[in-house]
């Protein structure tokens, strides 16, 4: 048995975001006519150099969690194909993920079924990292979440089994039933905020934009909000090790991190550890008393045609105060065997560009203390 995996973001109250994988049979490889058992094919010692069995499309590849995604995969000796649209400059890099010959690439359209078809015909596993953070002239949220997902996984039902509050959040939810009404034997990974190199939730809070000056405007200076932030690389793993375990078939799991902080003491962690404390000038206020940044927001949002400056928008801010429900009933990374990595033990180093004097010099001599840590929401 193979797999096929769709993912997507969010793990919220409104039971946001999907990562779905299903197990399929044999996938017709060398030709439509002869069926091959991929797993039957493995060579190698099963690293970069070696084929491991798996041919996976992998959609979004070029987003934030796509190349994670990619590395791992093709650390692992998969074969990668990677569709794309717009300039095929932009996925060229991930060639590097995968040994030569390992990784290819596709052009395709999410509204076009032809050429998604054509992106999975030959792979037992199919990755939808595909999302959309903010609405377009082109893509709504629900041409993203639902019917684009409902697409994915209508074709990878078809070409992989032999024959026979928040518009975002809300979106995510359908998407996910979508999901589950084109590939019932999907698996459903749900996301909390993912944070890593280049991610939308550490350089969101840490741009001069998101601010008012020093003033950091939250909801209710954000005592009110519980987060669960979880490491890219951690959600990689797990998707990898989803793929490999036919077991988790038609299971829902929660990729959190492994502690719970209330947002407010996050963002203050997250100015402590960049030397942008109270001395700084850091102070957190409550939004509802600040119309100027409220109109910052607005004006934001309608200035910024295709990208909102700093990724500013009502929807963010809806969204970053929604607390992440997390389910006892429900397994985790950790029923994946992914070890978590904590906070406090990631997040100076990918902040560490942006403390405050880091360019100035610093005294060899100088005792360097550690920023205290969040408070953990028991």
């Amino acid at each position: 048995m193979s797999a096929v995996v769709l993912i997507g973001s969010k793990l919220l109250k409104q039971q946001s975001g999907i990562i779905g994988i299903a197990y399929i049979r044999a996938n017709n490889y060398s030709s439509d006519e002869k069926v091959y058992n991929l797993a039957s094919l493995k060579r190698g010692t099963g690293g970069r150099s070696s084929f491991n069995g798996i041919v996976a499309t992998v959609f979004g590849a070029t987003g934030f969690i796509g190349r994670y995604v990619c590395n791992k995969l093709g650390k692992i000796g998969t074969q990668i194909i990677i569709p794309y649209r717009g300039d095929s400059y932009e996925p060229m890099r991930l060639k590097l993920c995968g040994d030569l010959g390992q990784v290819y690439f596709h052009h395709y359209h999410l509204q076009d079924e032809e050429s998604i078809a054509k992106s999975i015909k030959y792979s037992n596993v199919v990755v939808n990292l595909i999302g959309r953070d903010w609405e377009t002239k082109n893509f709504k949220f629900d041409d993203v979440h639902v019917e684009g997902a409902r697409t994915l996984a209508r074709a990878a039902k078809k070409l992989v089994i032999l024959k026979g509050g928040s518009k975002f959040l809300a979106s995510k939810a359908r998407g996910k039933k979508a999901v589950l009404e084109e590939f019932p034997e999907a698996t459903i990974i749900r996301p909390a905020d993912i944070y890593g190199q280049e991610d939308r939730f550490l350089r969101y809070y840490v741009h001069s934009w998101r601010r008012q000056v020093n003033y950091m405007p939250l909801w209710h200076k954000g005592e009110r909000t519980i987060k669960q932030p979880v490491y890219v690389s951690d959600v990689a793993a797990g998707i990898v090790a989803a793929i490999k375990d036919p077991d988790t078939a038609c299971k829902i799991y929660q990729a959190v991190g492994p502690k719970r902080y209330l947002l407010s003491e996050l963002v203050d962690y997250f100015y402590r550890v960049m030397k942008k404390d109270e001395e700084w000038g850091y102070r957190r206020n409550d939004m509802s008393w600040d119309p100027l940044f409220q109109l910052k927001v607005t004006l934001t949002e309608k200035l910024s045609i295709n990208f909102p400056i700093a990724n500013l928008h009502w929807e963010r801010i809806e969204r970053e105060h929604v607390t992440d429900d997390v389910k006892c009933d429900i397994p985790t990374l950790e029923d994946l065997g992914v070890n978590l990595t904590s906070v406090e033990n990631q997040i100076p180093w990918e902040l560490k560009p942006w403390t405050y004097g880091i360019y100035s010099g610093i005294d060899p001599d100088e005792i360097v203390i550690p920023p205290a840590p969040p408070k953990v929401v028991v």
